[in-house]
């Protein structure tokens, strides 16, 4: 299959298994042994950010859907280079067993081809000494190396039992240590600010931040004190006139509006009147969203619940941020029926007593909100609440609100609970929502939106 037949590749980005197939086929002719498996075989791991071919880096892109890629251009690159590298077979370099620093020492996601094959060695050792057999056994534990399939050039030299070892081309060797090299170079920049040269000792990839010239390493005392924070620059404008216009590079600049903290990587806008909100981080951006069943119907977790528990003020004015919702002092529907479930279904959910605890009762099932209309049609439309997985009964209605009155209690709680917010909105300023939306232009003098 050539990688014109691919029917998987869109735009330069090929999926996993595409890139598997086309590996191979670009090494043909090499004396490189290519492994069939290179992207989604181990040790590979695309959560990572990259792949490991030879002594290149492939970055891993993931898509909306979760979905793991590598562009077809780098692939070629890496196979270019790995494929005018000439094996010897007869030059031999002894790689096992041999005194090696144990696992644990350097990056978990690191190469180490040498330990990696020692503890292959280790774990044939022991199937061995189960059947009496030197046979290196087809095996899911290490399937290949920096995409090469190591299995086809190893050679096993048996003596004794204690003496038995393992050789592999020099040439493969060198190709192996250039990788490892390349390798634990970037693993060293991922971990060192590029600004102050700080290094991170847990979870580098927080220090990951999204810039104009690629992602980069930037601490977080460095991150704070670069970031300006967002004034309301893009109030009033419409989500589909900025989606188009690289908004995620403009946003880099800006400190998350909700969070105060991380830097800004996406636009949050209203689903229901496509006004933009504000430039927010990763973590805000996907916490606020609930958590659908259908496209009217949503599960309350705890997760998505406290938000109107924990800096709920900082959440209202984020969504008052819209001018639709400012106005009609209300929330999209989502936001609006699961707020209605905790303030009306939460109190009429079942309890059952836990057993062999001393807790008493706890809540049982799911709390479920879904809604029949929408908010365009106010006097028909119904949000029903319920729990689901009761031992009672697999679903139980708790209530139905009428939007109207889910509205009503929702002002009500806005006033007690963030009367500020609560200020700058009201039924008074409906007429500020226009009737049809108005065309975005940009003002391209302002700072924070020259990029549009």
């Amino acid at each position: 299959m050539s990688e014109a037949d691919t029917p998987r590749r869109t735009h330069g980005l090929l999926t996993l298994p595409a890139a598997d197939a086309l590996w191979p086929e670009l090494l043909s002719n090499s004396t490189v042994p290519a492994a069939s498996d290179a992207f989604t075989g181990s040790p590979a791991d695309p959560r990572s950010g990259y792949i490991l071919l030879g002594s290149h880096l492939v970055p891993t892109v993931q898509d909306a859907d979760g979905r793991w890629h590598v562009r077809g251009a780098d692939v070629r690159r890496a196979a270019a280079e790995l494929g005018s590298v000439k094996v010897n077979r007869n030059a031999l370099v002894h790689v096992g067993p041999c005194s090696v620093p144990g696992a644990g020492q350097e990056d978990a996601r690191a190469l180490r081809w040498r330990q990696r094959l020692d503890r292959e060695w280790t774990r044939v050792r022991n199937h061995d000494a189960r059947d009496g057999s030197w046979q290196l056994a087809g095996s899911d534990h290490l399937r290949h190396l920096a995409g090469i399939d190591w299995r086809r050039f190893l050679v096993v030299r048996p003596r004794t039992r204690a003496a038995h070892t393992w050789w592999l081309p020099r040439t493969l060797a060198r190709v192996l240590d250039a990788a490892e090299r390349v390798e634990a170079q970037w693993l060293l920049a991922v971990r060192t600010c590029s600004r102050c040269g700080a290094r991170a000792d847990n979870r580098p990839e927080t220090w990951r931040v999204q810039t104009e010239s690629g992602q980069q390493t930037i601490c977080p005392a460095c991150t704070t004190t670069t970031l300006r924070p967002y004034t309301g620059e893009l109030e009033g404008h419409l989500y589909s006139a900025l989606r188009n216009k690289r908004s995620s590079l403009a946003v880099s600049g800006w400190r998350c509006a909700v969070c105060q903290e991380a830097p800004a990587s996406a636009i949050d806008h209203c689903h229901e009147h496509r006004y933009v909100r504000a430039p927010v981080c990763q973590a805000c951006n996907t916490r606020e969203r609930p958590n659908y069943l259908y496209s009217n119907d949503v599960y309350v977790t705890n997760r998505y619940a406290s938000l109107f528990h924990t800096h709920a003020e900082d959440w209202l004015r984020h969504w008052h941020r819209c001018p639709g919702c400012r106005a009609r002092t209300t929330l999209p529907l989502p936001h609006l029926a699961a707020l209605t479930a905790l303030l009306v279904g939460a109190p009429l959910r079942p309890t059952h007593r836990v057993p062999h605890s001393s807790r008493g009762r706890t809540p049982c099932g799911e709390l479920r909100a879904s809604w029949a209309g929408s908010h365009n049609q106010p006097r028909s439309c119904v949000i029903t609440l319920s729990v689901d997985y009761c031992p009672s009964g697999e679903h139980r209605t708790l209530a139905q609100i009428p939007y109207r009155a889910a509205v009503d209690r929702f002002r009500t709680w806005l006033a007690e609970t963030a009367p500020e917010v609560a200020a700058a909105a009201g039924p008074s300023r409906h007429d500020t929502v226009p009737t049809q939306f108005r065309p975005v232009i940009p003002d391209t003098s302002s700072a924070g939106l020259s990029l549009f």
